[in-house]
C-alpha cells in the first residue's frame, strides 16, 4: 500500500494558479485510472483533471472556489497493489490530461412536476380507488350546513375548501358570485377584499433565503465587471436609427439564400460597423493602463456578448472586416455554439479590440454596456420596433432602433462617439452601401 500526491500540472500559457470550480470526488471515494477528479478554471479556459491511477481519496486540496496554485499538490490517492510512483511520475501521464478543455459541468433544467392535489375526505380510503375517484368531478356542498357558530356553512368544493385552509381563509368572508364559492371567487377575495390591500393569488409559498457561493465563471464576470467599471471613466451615447429599408433588403437576402445560412441583423450590423471604423480608429484600440499606451488596431476583431448557462462570455469573430454577410451569418453560428456547450477555444475567447452586445429579442428602449476592459468601447443595439415617424409631412410606420454605445472617456472623446454613431447609422439607413466598394 503506498500514497501518490496528484499535483495540479502546469496548464501553460503562464499561469500561476487555477480555481476548483467542480469536485467529482470526495474523501473516502475509490476511483479508476481517467477517472474525472475536478474542473479547474484558469483564466483561459475550464480543464478537466483525471486520475493517473486507481485508488482510494484519502486527501483533496480545498473546497469548491479555491484557488490553488499550480505544482501544488490537488489530491492524494492511496494506492493498492504494486505500482510504479517513480516511473507514472517520469512518464507525465499527469500533465497529458491537463491539455482537455471542456467546458463546465452544465446542469440541466430541472422539470417541475405538478402534482394534483386531492382532498382527503373525498378521495376515498382504499388507495386502489384514488385512480377512479381523481377522475370523477368533486361534488360541490348543496346542503347548507351549519356552522360551528351556528351560521350557515359556505357552499364549496372541497378543492376550494383545502386552498381556503392551506391560505388562513375563512370562506364566510368570501363573497360568491354564484351558488358557491369558486377559485375566482378566492382569487378576487385574496386580490382585493381582504382588507389588505393586495396580496397575489395562488398558494406558492414564499421561498426561503439561498447563500451562494460565487465561483467560476460567476466569479470572472464579477471580476471584470469590477475592474472595468473602477478602473474605466464611462459614458455612453444613444441615437435612434431607421432600420426599414435594412430589414427590407434582409428579407429580400433571405429570401433568395439558397442553401447559405439565413440572415439575422447582426451580420448586416457587424459590416455597417466595420466600414464605419475606419475613421474613427480611437474606437477600436486596446488601452494598457499602466504602460499608459493606446494600440489603435487595424484589424477588426469583434467580440460577440453571448449568454450561456455559465454566463456571459465573448467569442470573438477575428478579423471581422474580411468576411461578407454569409461568411459573418456561419461564422456568428459556430462561435456562440461553442461557446455555449464548452468547446470554445481559448483563442477564441480573448483578443478582441471591440465588443457589441446585444440582448436580442428582449432588445429594451436603450442599454448602457459595461466596456470589455481593455477595450475602450462597446456597441448595443436594442430591440426594433414599428413606430410611427413623419416624412415629408406624412406619418410613416417605420422599423426603428436605438443604438447605444458605450466609451472610455481617457481615449474617447463624447464628440468623436457621437460622430462615430452618425456615420454607422448612414451605412444602417442606406443599405446599399454596405455591398458597395
Amino acid at each position: 500500500m503506498s500514497t501518490y500526491k496528484f499535483n495540479l500540472p502546469d496548464i501553460g500559457e503562464g499561469i500561476a494558479e487555477a480555481e476548483i470550480v467542480k469536485w467529482h470526488v470526495k474523501v473516502g471515494d475509490v476511483v479508476a485510472e481517467d477517472d474525472q477528479l475536478a474542473d479547474v478554471m484558469t483564466d483561459k479556459a475550464t480543464v478537466e483533471m483525471e486520475a493517473p491511477v486507481s485508488g482510494k481519496i484519502i486527501a483533496i486540496a480545498g473546497e469548491e472556489g479555491d484557488i490553488i496554485a499550480i505544482g501544488s499538490m490537488l489530491v492524494e490517492i492511496e494506492v493498492a497493489g504494486d505500482v510504479d510512483l517513480e516511473e507514472l511520475e517520469a512518464s507525465g501521464k499527469d500533465s497529458d490530461s491537463a491539455d482537455k478543455a471542456e467546458a463546465d459541468d452544465v446542469e440541466s433544467d430541472q422539470d417541475i412536476e405538478i402534482k394534483e392535489k386531492i382532498d382527503a375526505d373525498t378521495a376515498g380510503p382504499a388507495v386502489q380507488k384514488k385512480s377512479e375517484e381523481a377522475s370523477v368531478p368533486q361534488a360541490v356542498e348543496t346542503d347548507v350546513k351549519p356552522s360551528g357558530d351556528g351560521m350557515p356553512k359556505p357552499l364549496a368544493t372541497p378543492a376550494v375548501r383545502k386552498r381556503a385552509a392551506d391560505l388562513g381563509v375563512d370562506l364566510s368572508e368570501v363573497k360568491a358570485q354564484g351558488d358557491h364559492i369558486r377559485h375566482s371567487d378566492l382569487d378576487a377575495y385574496l386580490n382585493y377584499g381582504s382588507g389588505q390591500g393586495y396580496r397575489p393569488s395562488g398558494t406558492s409559498q414564499k421561498r426561503d433565503d439561498e447563500v451562494i457561493k460565487v465561483i467560476g465563471m460567476r466569479r470572472k464576470i464579477a471580476q471584470n465587471m469590477a475592474e472595468s467599471k473602477r478602473n474605466i471613466p464611462h459614458f455612453s451615447y444613444v441615437d435612434e436609427i431607421d432600420m426599414t429599408e435594412l430589414e427590407d433588403m434582409r428579407a429580400d437576402l433571405n429570401e433568395n439564400r439558397g442553401d447559405r445560412p439565413k440572415l439575422t441583423m447582426l451580420p448586416l450590423l457587424i459590416v455597417a460597423i466595420c466600414k464605419s471604423l475606419p475613421q474613427y480608429p480611437m474606437l477600436n484600440a486596446i488601452y494598457d493602463d499602466e504602460a499608459g499606451i493606446v494600440t489603435r488596431h487595424g484589424s477588426v476583431h469583434l467580440g460577440m456578448a453571448t449568454q450561456t448557462a455559465q454566463g456571459l462570455m465573448v467569442p470573438v469573430l477575428r478579423d471581422a472586416q474580411d468576411l461578407n454577410v454569409w461568411q459573418l451569418a456561419t461564422e456568428i453560428g459556430r462561435l456562440a455554439a461553442a461557446a455555449r456547450n464548452g468547446s470554445a477555444k481559448p483563442a477564441e475567447l480573448s483578443g478582441s479590440t471591440l465588443t457589441l452586445t446585444s440582448l436580442g429579442p428582449l432588445g429594451g428602449i436603450a442599454t448602457t454596456p459595461v466596456i470589455n476592459r481593455p477595450e475602450v468601447a462597446i456597441i448595443g443595439p436594442n430591440k426594433i420596433v414599428e413606430r410611427p415617424m413623419i416624412i415629408d409631412g406624412e406619418i410613416q410606420a417605420r422599423k426603428l432602433m436605438n443604438l447605444s454605445i458605450s466609451c472610455d472617456h481617457r481615449v474617447v472623446d463624447g464628440y468623436d462617439a457621437a460622430s462615430y454613431v452618425q456615420a454607422l447609422k448612414h451605412f444602417l439607413e442606406t443599405p446599399v452601401l454596405l455591398f458597395a466598394d
